[in-house]
């Protein structure tokens, strides 16, 4: 599973030099779902290897965690994590080649999200 931390403003660029914009694959994803945000920042990715009835958790950054428990049969548990604190979970089926999107609370006119997709 890849993992991405993504940032999300109406501002042209990060004020970050080092977050690149997402991929056109992840930005057209985004642009699908009802968000309000126009542009989606990187921030960091990370791979994962969790083997079936077993779970991970990586942070992403020293905010922001995800953990990813394989359900088996393309199913996962996922919890997202923001400050130390479990912001979210959700339990679905991941296929291979498609995502998912959970979303976190981020001070301002901003916000944070973890996109999911599945490799393996």
């Amino acid at each position: 599973v890849e993992a991405q931390l993504v940032w999300g403003t109406n501002d042209k660029q990060s004020p970050d030099p080092k977050h690149k914009p997402v991929s056109e694959e992840v930005r057209k994803k985004l642009l699908e779902l009802p968000l309000k945000w126009t542009n989606y920042f990187e921030v960091n990715r990370k791979l994962l290897s969790i083997p079936a009835a077993s779970q991970k958790k990586e942070a992403l950054s020293e905010k922001c965690a995800v953990e990813v428990k394989n359900l088996g049969k393309s199913k996962v548990e996922v919890r997202l994590f923001g400050k130390g604190e479990q912001v979210e979970k959700r339990t679905q089926e991941l296929p291979r080649g498609e995502t998912l999107v959970l979303a976190g609370k981020a001070p301002g006119e901003t916000t944070w999200l973890v996109v999911l997709k599945r490799l393996e």
